[in-house]
């Protein structure tokens, strides 16, 4: 094991994440690849990352193969529990709002926002369609930036290993684990029509947890600036809207 500074960079781990690791090991060569990758920094680097979640991974991961789901809810049971708030949900929403994530991907939204606003160095997952996605990487960042928060490092954990000089490159190609991570995701965002319908539901599902023992993270109160850098976004974004339906009637 090696030894590192005793302040440890916190990481949030996203719910893919979660599925690599806990998952039967594959013969496919690119999902193993991303098994021990995920494997390697959990076993080898735990004393120099704080690794999180948030109330949005624990419902998410209870999806899918229960044969599965005790062993990923037994991984993550220890770990701190960051919540979901008013202040994320208006993140969250504002990356939807303004293109760095497609609508009704409020899940994804969230994740993203709940690191965000708790000022976490990392945001780890396998999930290339919406966020550890290149291209949409700016956008995101110009959105949380917008709304007064520096923007988390969101990257795979191969991506995380390189920070430590691991030189390693991610394959973005699927494979089954992330096929049936978006299947799960997609069965569970399917739920929601709206960030305020995602809200009750965590809000409820946060209770249950709280009975049964789950310890939560308190969050850090907004930007002094977040409803005033939200209320210019909005306008900026009206603004704009309103020049594109010209054009388009032109």
């Amino acid at each position: 094991m090696k030894n590192y500074a005793s302040i440890k960079p916190p990481v949030y781990v996203e719910t893919s994440v979660v599925s690599y690791l806990t998952s039967r090991l594959s013969d496919n060569v690119l999902k193993l690849s991303r098994q021990q990758a995920i494997r390697h920094l959990w076993g080898e680097y735990s004393d120099y990352f704080e690794f999180i979640v948030s109330d949005l991974v624990v419902p998410e991961i209870e999806r899918g193969d229960e044969s599965e789901v005790q062993q990923r809810i037994r991984t993550v049971v220890n770990l701190t529990t960051l919540q979901t708030t008013s202040t994320s949900n208006r993140l969250a929403q504002l990356l939807i709002d303004f293109g760095a994530l497609p609508e009704k991907a409020w899940t994804d939204a969230q994740h993203i926002s709940i690191a965000t606003v708790n000022s976490l160095d990392y945001l780890i997952s396998w999930n290339f369609k919406h966020i550890v996605n290149e291209t949409m990487r700016g956008y995101i960042d110009k959105v949380c930036r917008n709304a007064g928060y520096s923007p988390t490092n969101l990257c795979t954990p191969l991506t995380l290993i390189e920070d430590i000089q691991m030189k390693e490159k991610p394959d973005t190609q699927t494979d089954p684990i992330l096929e049936e991570y978006y299947r799960m995701k997609e069965e569970f965002n399917a739920q929601f029509n709206s960030m305020e319908e995602l809200s009750e539901y965590l809000k409820e599902f946060n209770k249950k947890e709280k009975a049964r023992g789950r310890k939560y993270r308190p969050t850090p109160p907004p930007p002094p600036d977040f409803e005033r850098n939200i209320e210019k976004m909005y306008k900026e974004l009206a603004i704009k809207r309103e020049q594109e339906d010209k054009i388009s009637d032109e």
